[in-house]
């Protein structure tokens, strides 16, 4: 084992982090094997039952998914090095796979924040602008992506829409709100101080061009930061409390997938959420044999 870490760092040249990390990932799978009845010790007697039972064993102790892969990633590699050194006839990990991990969600400003923290007015030309993305991503659902990417002649305020340029070039039209077109009015006419000629982006840096990813990213947490925000504000945040707030007024699935732009409804199953007492209510007011109110108990039972 230690040739084969001495082997990572020089020969492969992993860095010191990855080295120490399929250190412990494989000290703590010698540690497991010698606890066998009977205990494993020699390399070459590793079968693929004992791998599976290693990453049960890891689930269990509640270790997350992607840990897990990280640790079969390790002995997957060691059983390559010993293969390559003839120590052993076969990789024992090559056929596992580590559990799914549960795709962590952004958590969803509740709506009456939001409304505090974006009913300030800005101090000056670059909070102006600041607000305007701060609203637009909020009303719009539009990814960072997007919003960065905006040009003037997609945005419509009297109409009051955007077109914007998604995932895999799909373009989408979606509608912009009362706040977010009077932050956006504001913003632009103040606009043409900071922007370059002939530049085309709706949201420009102090220096007169397409503002980053990385300024949006920046400038909302510093926002939330002064007006004194429990929760960390970034944009996808913004996205989510869209969609999630969207949702749970409407019901209506489909609509918030052509909104944010989802090619598979699966994907805005997974980033949105109900809570259970909307479905309980959408559960009573839909299902033919449901108790409705004011109606006695269910003769069948």
């Amino acid at each position: 084992m230690t040739a084969y870490l001495d082997h990572l760092a020089t020969e492969r040249r992993q860095s010191p982090h990855t080295c120490s990390g399929y250190r412990r990932d494989l000290e703590r799978l010698m540690s497991w094997l010698g606890e066998q009845t009977p205990a494993i010790t020699g390399w070459d007697e590793l079968q693929i039952e004992d791998v599976r039972r290693h990453v049960a064993f890891l689930n269990r102790s509640g270790q997350s998914g992607r840990s897990i892969a990280r640790t079969l990633s390790a002995i997957r590699g060691f059983y390559d090095y010993l293969l390559r050194e003839r120590r052993v006839r076969a990789n024992p990990a090559l056929d596992v796979r580590a559990p799914k991990s549960g795709r962590r969600l952004p958590v969803a400003a509740d709506a009456d924040q939001l409304g505090y923290l974006l009913g300030v007015a800005p101090d000056d030309p670059l909070e102006a602008r600041d607000l305007a993305m701060f609203e637009l991503l909020y009303s719009s659902g539009l990814r960072l992506s997007e919003l960065t990417g905006l040009d003037l002649g997609r945005l419509d305020l009297v109409s009051g829409e955007v077109r914007v340029l998604g995932k895999g070039s799909r373009e989408r039209l979606l509608p912009v709100g009362r706040k977010a077109r009077a932050a956006l009015q504001h913003w632009l006419s103040l606009r043409g101080a900071l922007a370059a000629t002939a530049e085309p982006a709706v949201f420009v840096s102090q220096r007169g061009q397409r503002i980053s990813t990385r300024s949006v990213q920046a400038r909302l947490e510093r926002w939330g930061l002064k007006q004194g925000a429990d929760q960390r504000l970034h944009p996808h945040m913004l996205r989510h409390s869209f969609a999630s707030h969207l949702l749970e007024s409407s019901g209506d699935l489909r609509a918030v997938q052509e909104l944010l732009g989802h090619a598979d409804i699966a994907t805005t199953q997974i980033y949105t959420h109900l809570d259970f007492q909307h479905l309980s209510r959408v559960y009573d007011q839909a299902h033919p044999r449901a108790r409705r109110r004011g109606s006695g108990p269910d003769e069948s039972s």
